[in-house]
C-alpha cells in the first residue's frame, strides 16, 4: 500500500509511530498486501483485455480522456507490481529485511531495496493521482471545446514532472543529510508527508468541483443543441453525472483510510509516550486502519475500471487485432441525428452557414460522447469493445 511510512521506516532513527505500524504483524500485513495486489492485478488486466463477441463501432479519433483512463489503470497495475515485489521480499528474506534499519550495517542493499521499492510505489500512485486530476480538467475542457489529443502531451509533462519532482524532493528532505543519519523529529518528516499527500488531497478537493462544473456545462450543451431538453438528453446527462460520482466514490473508499491513519499516527507522535494506557484506543484504531490500507489501496485499479467501463465480462479474446474505438450507442445516434447535410444548390453564404452549424453540432456531440465513453445506454444494449483500445 502507498504510505509515507514506508520511506520513513528506512531511516535508522525511526519514530515510535512508524515502528508501531511497521512492526505490527509484518507477515500478516505483507500477506494481505500480496493478496489484495494480486487480485487487483488479475482483475484489472482482465477488464482491459479484449472480449469475444464484441461488435466495435467506428470512431474518427480517440479522445484524450479515454487515453487518460487507460494511463490511470497502467499506473495502478505498475504500483501493484511494486507492492507484490516489496511484500514478497519482506516475507521471503527476513534476514535481509532485518538489516534495513541497522546504523552500522555492512551492506547497503537492504537500504537500497527499502528506499527504491517505497519510491516506486509512491511515484506510481502519485502519478495516478495526477492523471485523475488531469481527467477532471480534460473533461471540463472538452465540454468547453478547449481540449483535444494535442493536450495529452501537456498532461504527460505535468503528471510525470510533478510526480517525480515531489517524490524526489520529499525523499531528499527526509533522508537529509544521509540515509544512515537521518535527522530526528516530526518537523523533519512533515515535508515528505506533504509531498506525498498533496496530489491525493488535490483530487479529493478539486475534482468534485470540476466534475460538477462539467455536468453543468454538459446540460447547457444538450439544451443548446436544439433548444429543448429531451428525455434522452436528460438520461445522458444523468449517466455522465453518475459516472463522475462512481469515480469519486472509489477514490474516497480506497484512500480515506490513509488520511485517517496518518492523522492518528501524527497524534501519537506528538505524545511523550505512545504506549500510555489512555492511548490504547488510538493505537488500535491506527493499526486497524493500517491493515485496511493494505486491502483497499491496491484494489483501486480494479474498482476504477468498474467505474470507467463497467464489468466487461470473462470471455477474453486472445486474438490481438487493431480495432476502431467505439462510440456509445446513445452518443453516436445523436451524431447522426444532428449532423445536417450541406445543401448543394443554395447560395454560398447560406451554404457556409449550414456547414458551420453542422460542424458545431457535430463538435458538441463529440464532446458529449467523450464524456460518456464506457457507459452503456439502458435502451441500447450493444456490447462495448475492450477498454484497452479506447486509448489508442
Amino acid at each position: 500500500m502507498a504510505s509515507p511510512r514506508l520511506e520513513t521506516y528506512c531511516c535508522p532513527n525511526q519514530d515510535a509511530a512508524t515502528q508501531l505500524v511497521m512492526n505490527f504483524q509484518p507477515e500478516v500485513f505483507c500477506g494481505v498486501c500480496i493478496g489484495s495486489s494480486s487480485i487487483n492485478l488479475l482483475l484489472t488486466v482482465l477488464q482491459l483485455l479484449p472480449k469475444k463477441g464484441q461488435s466495435p463501432r467506428k470512431m474518427p479519433k480517440a479522445s484524450s480522456s479515454s487515453t487518460i483512463l487507460l494511463l490511470i489503470s497502467i499506473c495502478d497495475i505498475l504500483g501493484s507490481l511494486g507492492m507484490i515485489f516489496r511484500s514478497s521480499v519482506w516475507l521471503g528474506f527476513p534476514g535481509f529485511i532485518a538489516n534495513i534499519s541497522v546504523v552500522n550495517g555492512t551492506s547497503v542493499w537492504p537500504s537500497v531495496f527499502c528506499v527504491g521499492s517505497a519510491m516506486w510505489i509512491q511515484l506510481l500512485y502519485s502519478a495516478g493521482f495526477w492523471w485523475l486530476f488531469c481527467y477532471a480538467v480534460d473533461s471540463y475542457l472538452v465540454v468547453r471545446r478547449s481540449a483535444g489529443l494535442s493536450t495529452i502531451v501537456l498532461y504527460h509533462m505535468m503528471t510525470w514532472g510533478l510526480a517525480v519532482m515531489l517524490c524526489v524532493e520529499g525523499i531528499t528532505l527526509l533522508y537529509y543529510p544521509s540515509l544512515s543519519s537521518c535527522e530526528n523529529g516530526l518537523e523533519h518528516a512533515i515535508p515528505h508527508y506533504i509531498t506525498t499527500y498533496a496530489p491525493l488531497l488535490l483530487v479529493l478537493v478539486v475534482n468534485p468541483i470540476l466534475f460538477r462544473r462539467t455536468v453543468s456545462a454538459v446540460a447547457s450543451l444538450l439544451k443548446g443543441r436544439q433548444g429543448i431538453y429531451t428525455e434522452n438528453e436528460r438520461r445522458l446527462g444523468t449517466e455522465i453525472q453518475i459516472r463522475f460520482f462512481k469515480i469519486m466514490l472509489v477514490f474516497v473508499i480506497c484512500w480515506s483510510s490513509n488520511i485517517i491513519n496518518e492523522s492518528l499516527l501524527f497524534y501519537l507522535e506528538m505524545q511523550p509516550d505512545i504506549n500510555e494506557t489512555p492511548l490504547k484506543n488510538i493505537r488500535s484504531a491506527a493499526l486497524i486502519t493500517w491493515i485496511i490500507m493494505g486491502v483497499l489501496n491496491p484494489m483501486q485499479g480494479f474498482l476504477f475500471t468498474l467505474a470507467f467501463y463497467g464489468w466487461t465480462g470473462w470471455r477474453v479474446d486472445l486474438k490481438w487485432r487493431k480495432r476502431e474505438i467505439p462510440w456509445e450507442s446513445m452518443s453516436s445516434s445523436t451524431v447522426g441525428e444532428n449532423t445536417y447535410p450541406s445543401p448543394v444548390n443554395y447560395q454560398n453564404n447560406i451554404h457556409d452557414s449550414k456547414k458551420t452549424a453542422a460542424t458545431d453540432s457535430q463538435q458538441t456531440d463529440e464532446a458529449i460522447s467523450m464524456m460518456s465513453e464506457g457507459n452503456t445506454s439502458s435502451d441500447d444494449r450493444v456490447t462495448r469493445s475492450s477498454p484497452i483500445y479506447q486509448g489508442w
